[in-house]
């Protein structure tokens, strides 16, 4: 059995926030505490470990966006927020700032598991897929590496660009490191002994 997701909710209206409550109970979360601001967010999210973070507010204002930005640049959480009215530049700096689910005008008990389970879902996509596009370009740089390693051994040793890979791939046999590893070991080898 999984354990049940905890959340940590922001929204400085008592009314507003027992609907949320009463939501987030009925779907089985956890709530660790209710905050009336983002003032201290990522402070809060260091020391409470959420899984889950939930807005309700008014409006989003810019300052509270912020705090959502820098929260989730060093702690990634889903963000479901809630907002009593909104416009599209709001919407857009709040998705920017790492919000995963967004909603207007729609606080209602019954739709925060599924908002929150939406922005679970995209949060969980979005990281994913961010995570590919990191490998993607961890692959990249790899292979330029390994390619100027190999134009390295193939000057340096006189050997053709096949004979050079097969080195590289050797010498990372040996070392038991990826190829890319030990390409990157020669060219810092290479760069240090330059006159």
């Amino acid at each position: 059995m999984t354990k049940p997701l905890s959340v940590l909710l922001i929204d400085d209206n008592p009314t507003r926030a027992e609907i949320v409550e009463a939501g987030l109970r009925d779907a089985g979360y956890v709530l660790l505490e209710r905050l009336d601001g983002t003032y201290d967010l990522s402070a809060r999210v260091s020391a409470l470990k959420p899984d889950i973070i939930v807005v309700s507010i008014d409006s989003p204002s810019r300052d509270a966006i912020e705090d959502l930005r820098r929260t989730t640049e060093r702690q990634p959480r889903p963000i479901a927020l809630f907002a009593d009215r909104s416009d599209p530049a709001t919407i857009a700096a709040a998705m920017e700032a790492g919000v995963s689910a967004y909603v207007v005008k729609g606080l209602a008990k019954d739709r925060v598991q599924p908002v929150v389970d939406v922005a679970v879902a995209h949060f969980n996509r979005y990281h994913v897929l961010r995570e590919e596009l990191d490998r993607a370009r961890l692959s990249l740089v790899e292979r330029k590496t390994v390619d100027r390693a190999k134009g390295l051994l193939m000057e340096q040793k006189g050997i053709g660009e096949d004979a050079a890979y097969k080195l590289l791939r050797k010498l990372a046999m040996e070392q038991n490191k990826r190829i890319g590893e030990v390409a990157q070991d020669i060219l810092t080898y290479a760069r240090a002994l330059k006159p």
